[in-house]
């Protein structure tokens, strides 16, 4: 027999799911086709080339918004960012693209809007891009260039080495960069119906792969809508906890499985009264540090300089976190 209360929590959690399933999935698609148009516009290559022509400052800028549009994987941001320290471009430059392209990600800014409306939005990618500029020009003053890895890495049928082209030795060379579903093999001579094909398909089939990974973030924010009592958050995470914002940027990293899955997770919080910046510090933290990114970037960096991108990263959720739950806590 089902206990008294059971059944209501579970009918409620389902009708949660089925509202975040609808209210996702066309702006999942939809997100994944635009960010794989425009990479048939704007593969790996042709941003790093872009990149490369910019100084300290300016590049910067550029660096972070071509970051953002960027998939946070193997086959786009990793390539980009080898070219970009191989061809001796400012650290700090390479950082702004690495730090934008966890954080603000295309895809998860169309379900932010979906989820929390425009304000949100539009505040959060305004923070993450002028932290993702700041943070890339505070490290460009730091000598970090020692704790780069001299190492090959090939993706999308191209060889990159971080060493500016010298020969590595098989020891140094990095695993192939691997794949994703966004990776973009498009050739220059491509009608534009041919690009638009080819975003279509890899929307699609991006969506394929993610959708246990989104199935998932949406049971677990189901399951805290209708099932956890909004008290027991609020004690853990709520306004009357100190601590909460810097906690939450530390915690989105083990449990992290995708921004996408996350942010549904995030809306269920909010709605249980954990005050938006603390959420958003946890979306970050997950973003940016998740074991699966530290795994790829350790290819690249050795430890110290993986040990600083991680600490600019929880610093960014924290202060955005801050900055959501104080500047913006009656704006929005």
């Amino acid at each position: 027999m089902i206990p008294t209360g059971t059944e209501a929590a579970l009918l409620d959690s389902w009708d949660y799911f089925l509202h975040l399933a609808m209210v996702l999935t066309p702006l999942f698609i939809g997100a994944s086709f635009l960010v794989g148009l425009a990479q048939e516009y704007l593969p790996p290559e042709r941003v790093e080339e872009m990149l490369r022509a910019r100084d300290h400052g300016s590049g910067n800028v550029l660096a972070a918004g071509l970051g953002a549009v960027t998939p946070f994987c193997s086959c786009s941001t990793v390539p980009v960012l080898a070219g970009l320290l191989g061809a001796g471009a400012p650290t700090g430059m390479a950082f702004s693209f690495l730090l934008a392209s966890p954080i603000v990600n295309w895809i998860a800014v169309f379900l932010l809007f979906g989820l929390f409306g425009t304000g949100v939005t539009v505040a959060y990618v305004t923070t993450a891009l002028l932290a993702a500029i700041v943070a890339g020009l505070v490290i460009g003053t730091l000598d970090l260039d020692g704790y780069i890895k001299d190492v090959r890495i090939t993706a999308g049928g191209r060889e990159i080495a971080t060493d500016g082209g010298a020969p590595a030795s098989d020891a140094s060379k990095a695993a192939d960069a691997g794949g994703c579903s966004e990776c973009s093999t498009a050739a220059s001579n491509r009608t534009h119906r041919e690009r638009v094909t080819a975003a279509g398909e890899g929307a699609l089939s991006f969506f394929r792969d993610t959708l246990p990974y989104i199935a998932v973030g949406i049971a677990i924010g189901a399951l805290i809508h209708g099932a956890v009592p909004a008290e027991f958050l609020q004690r853990i995470a709520g306004p009357g906890n100190p601590l909460a914002t810097p906690i939450a940027a530390l915690a989105g990293a083990p449990i992290y499985v995708s921004i996408s899955g996350m942010l549904p997770i995030a809306h269920s919080l909010t709605e249980a009264g954990i005050p938006i910046g603390t959420v958003i510090a946890f979306v970050i933290g997950g973003a940016g540090i998740s074991i699966p990114n530290l795994i790829l970037l350790n290819k690249l960096f050795e430890r110290r300089l993986l040990a600083i991108y991680a600490t600019t990263v929880v610093t960014i959720g924290i202060t955005i976190g801050v900055l959501f739950n104080t500047v913006f806590a009656g704006l929005l």
